[in-house]
């Protein structure tokens, strides 16, 4: 019986150590390639709108 209380304890504490290192590795991920895409994102519309403002300019078809 002790021996099972046992086991089920160390079943226990290498889930919750797992769960653990997923979380972290969650955020990692979340750490570096947010900025990565949100750099991307932000030239990929950025070259977008300046070559739709070399095309129409600046005036009312801009925006539409």
């Amino acid at each position: 019986s002790d021996l099972s209380y046992d086991s089920d304890e160390d079943y226990r504490l290498a889930q919750r150590e797992w769960e653990e290192s997923m979380q972290e590795l969650r955020q990692l991920a979340l750490v570096l390639l947010l900025p990565w895409v949100g750099k991307f994102l932000g030239r990929k519309t950025g070259y977008w709108l300046y070559d739709r403002y070399k095309r129409v300019g600046l005036g009312r078809t801009f925006f539409l």
